[in-house]
């Protein structure tokens, strides 16, 4: 069943719940309003009636006031006895029920019946005339009937068209409502047929349905966007790969003549592929971590920042770096070995671009760790740029390296929700900062 039916036919259900209820309730108002009034017709032809003590009318006596009702009248004993006015056929009589006798004993003050006598429906009212005897009176409840049956033919014939009348405008509203949705639809059949992501739904809608389009344009964008990335990294990495590559296999075509090269020669160009090998893997790993993303999947939890840092410097400093650290205590909320991860990418980044420069590291209290040299710096323009990815600073073309160190640690932040500053040292070199969010939000 499709959406629209479905919004087409919970209207209709609506609208015939809603009818039905106010049919009813009507059809019974009106009904007790029409009993009511005859009832009240009742009481007001037993109210002339003769006063408790006089001699009931016998079987010869006339109707008396009650004759001239128009509908029925007799007295009736405890016992069950009839006695009717004259002039009125035995076939005529009330029935006699064990109610009106209990009246007639002084048990009850009234009783109403309904009861059928041939195929006349009719209203009974039986009151007390005097000890042991009740007097009935009835009224035929044809005009009643009849008008509670129009009644009810004219509600259900109402109900009838309220509900086709629903129905339509239901169908009307549901397409009107679905016309937007059909159009999401059409065009994510468009997009994964035609897998082109620049498609838009144009609209000013400021309901459900124009934050649903507008959602979904934003994930289209965002989708754009990342394969356009994963494009442009695998372009960059391709072109990347391509220089070691080739320097592995003219070493390795060289090794083929192993026999014929000098033991020293033989040694240095051992230890240059074992070099490339070295930074091949390098970066494979750098580019397997700028895969995963600016959102990779992060395992958060409260950690000292401080005792991250500190085990980072200490790695750095059995290879004989000259790191001096300078920590306060902190927590922040992030992934330990991400943050990790990111610390040493800024150590080895200073190491290699100041080899003989000491490099000082910085960890405050509010989740901030700041890596500074004394090398020759990040020249102004090229500060905005370092964070891209196989991007070099023009004074650093030939130093070693791929030139994906900073992006890495500048995705790792976008991932914990932190920021990244490059800034000139004061007193020469250069300076970043890592912001991580705290622990305490």
């Amino acid at each position: 069943m499709s959406l629209r039916t479905r919004i087409a036919l919970i209207a209709a259900v609506a609208v015939a719940t809603a009818i039905l209820v106010v049919s009813v309730g009507l059809y019974l108002a009106t009904e007790r309003t029409l009993y009511g009034n005859l009832d009240a017709s009742l009481l007001e032809l037993v109210g002339s009636e003769p006063a408790p003590g006089d001699t009931p009318p016998g079987p010869g006596a006339r109707a008396g006031p009650y004759g001239g009702a128009g509908g029925f009248v007799q007295a009736v004993t405890a016992a069950g006895d009839v006695l009717r006015p004259a002039g009125l056929p035995a076939g005529e009589l009330l029935p006699v029920s064990a109610e009106a006798r209990a009246v007639a004993a002084g048990e009850f003050a009234r009783v109403f019946e309904t009861v059928t006598i041939g195929e006349v429906p009719v209203r009974i009212l039986t009151v007390p005339l005097q000890p042991g005897v009740a007097v009935q009176v009835a009224l035929p409840l044809t005009e009643v009937e009849a008008v509670l049956d129009e009644l009810r033919d004219q509600l259900l014939l109402a109900g009838l068209l309220g509900v086709l009348l629903a129905g339509a405008l239901g169908t009307v509203v549901a397409r009107r409502a679905v016309r937007p949705v059909n159009e999401l639809t059409h065009l994510a059949e468009e997009v994964a047929r035609t897998q082109d992501l620049s498609r838009r739904i144009a609209g000013d809608r400021d309901d459900e349905i124009g934050r649903l389009a507008s959602a979904f344009d934003q994930m289209l964008g965002e989708l754009e966007q990342a394969r356009s990335a994963q494009e442009q990294l695998v372009a960059d990495a391709s072109h990347e790969l391509r220089t070691p590559l080739t320097s592995l296999r003219t070493n390795i075509e060289v090794l083929s003549e192993f026999e014929r090269l000098d033991p020293d020669d033989r040694e240095a160009l051992v230890r240059d592929v074992v070099l490339q090998l070295d930074e091949f893997a390098s970066l494979v790993s750098a580019l397997t971590e700028l895969a995963r993303g600016d959102r990779p999947t992060l395992q958060l939890a409260p950690i000292r920042l401080d005792e991250v840092v500190a085990r980072v410097v200490a790695r750095d400093r059995r290879s004989d770096a000259r790191v001096q650290l300078e920590a306060e205590p902190a927590t922040v909320l992030g992934d330990e070995i991400r943050i990790d991860r990111a610390v040493a990418e800024l150590l080895e980044n200073a190491r290699k671009y100041a080899p003989n420069a000491d490099v000082e590291v910085t960890v405050t209290a509010d989740g901030r760790v700041t890596v500074r040299d004394h090398g020759p710096g990040i020249a102004a323009e090229d500060r905005p740029r370092v964070t891209g990815r196989f991007y070099r600073a023009s004074a650093a073309r030939g130093a070693p390296g791929s030139g994906l160190g900073l992006a890495i640690v500048a995705q790792i932040l976008r991932a914990h929700g932190g920021d990244l500053e490059v800034f000139e040292a004061p007193g020469g070199g250069a300076g970043i900062t890592l912001r991580f969010p705290p622990a305490d939000g």
